[in-house]
């Protein structure tokens, strides 16, 4: 079916994905890394306490995660999605009121849970369940949705920064989630049932069949996969969690650094296309065995690069990783386990990103507490990301001759 045509059949349900990818922004750390500077100065926070605060909070949602994203496997988007986006509406206005550092581990568990976890599982699951012959195609669409709300946000909201106060900017937060919701609800209203949608399309995994999460987490190959999984959000986070702290160590201004962001949208889209349709054509395995590599170099870009020019360059090969990571892991879960119980397993390895995005946050400012600023610490990460590539592709070559053929 021509790429058009597709979209245009499928209309309500890719937009219903982009929009519930882009209201994960408000949970994710390049929105909440905006407000790292008045949240410090508030509360008399070093990097490293600040780091610690987050990678608690965001710690403890990783092991909600388990739990909540295997509801994706009994209830509906549209009802999930009006108790999670209700939930991250009150996150938000409890961080505009938060009274004192402690609390900020709360504020902080319920705006990663409902935002970069909840929100993110269900846009993600959502598009890799309703569909099976244009999964990547699909799931490329409403990634957009995550790449639009990091072109947009951190923009708007620094420049808001120069006239409201940040508590102010959380309400207005709550203000879009809610303003969204009606919209999604709409655009579902002829959403079938998980079970339902499961047994139709019928998109087994490694054996013709239909794994379930027990057995998934007893393959080698989860375990293989667990260092690629960790890698992009905790590196990933801590590259925008350390950003205000990143431009002190340059020389450079916020706002310029901010401004990069377009470059990595555009950059990122690009991926995130090229790598749907690549997977449509070509399966998971192919994406899996490059997307650690752009993650790998932009680091030592980004780290060796003494110009905004340098950055922006580290920045849009980092973003051709981002791209990658939106579609490939989503897509390879269903391919090699099945999709009757995607939400469930995918809410293991959801769990797996959620905590690799708070060791990210909590390391990086330990470090910088001890004198290794985060431009040092990229050349490291750089050497970690080829490791994990490594490893993933050794289990997906092995894993591969399971698959079933190509209906």
């Amino acid at each position: 079916m021509p790429l058009l045509k597709f979209v245009r059949e499928n209309a309500a349900f890719l937009l219903a994905g982009v929009l519930i990818a882009f209201t994960s922004s408000y949970g994710q750390t390049y929105f909440i890394s905006i407000f790292a500077g008045q949240i410090r100065e508030e509360f008399s926070l070093s990097h490293g306490n600040w780091g610690l605060i987050y990678t608690v909070g965001t710690t403890i949602s990783a092991m909600t995660m388990v739990w909540a994203g295997a509801l994706t496997d009994r209830f509906r988007t549209r009802q999930l999605g009006l108790i999670v986006m209700v939930g991250l509406a009150i996150a938000s206005l409890a961080m505009a009121a938060v009274p004192s550092a402690m609390m900020l581990i709360a504020v902080i568990f319920l705006l990663r849970l409902t935002g970069q976890g909840m929100m993110s599982h269900l846009a993600m699951v959502s598009m890799a369940r309703w569909f099976v012959a244009r999964r990547g195609t699909a799931m490329s669409i409403a990634s957009m949705g995550f790449a639009l709300g990091q072109a947009v946000l951190p923009i708007a909201f620094v420049a808001l920064l120069g006239i409201f106060d940040w508590r102010l900017l959380w309400v207005g937060a709550a203000l879009l989630v809610m303003l969204t919701l009606p919209v999604i609800i709409s655009l579902l209203r002829l959403e079938r049932t998980p079970q339902s949608v499961a047994e139709s399309t019928q998109s087994t995994g490694m054996g013709n069949r239909h794994w379930t999460r027990n057995e998934v987490i007893r393959h080698p190959l989860f375990w293989m996969m667990i260092p690629a999984l960790l890698g992009p959000p905790a590196w990933g986070t801590a590259l925008f969690f350390q950003q205000v702290h990143l431009v002190e160590v340059k020389g450079w201004e916020l706002a310029q650094w901010v401004a990069l962001m377009p470059i990595f949208t555009v950059m990122m889209i690009g991926s995130n296309f090229s790598c749907g349709l690549a997977i449509d054509k070509l399966g998971s395995p192919a994406a899996i065995s490059v997307y650690m590599i752009p993650f790998a170099l932009g680091s030592l870009i980004i780290g060796a690069s003494g110009s905004l020019t340098m950055a922006g360059l580290g920045l849009a090969v980092f973003a051709i990783g981002n791209g990658m990571q939106t579609t490939t892991p989503g897509a390879f879960w269903a391919e090699f386990f099945g999709t009757r119980h995607l939400g469930s397993i995918k809410a293991v390895a959801s769990a797996i990103m959620v905590f690799g995005s708070a060791i990210g946050p909590g390391l990086t400012g330990v470090l910088i507490d001890y004198g290794i600023d985060f431009p040092q610490q990229l050349f490291g990460i750089a050497v970690y990301f080829a490791c994990a590539g490594a490893l993933a592709v050794f289990g997906v070559l092995r894993a591969r001759s399971a698959l079933p053929a190509p209906a």
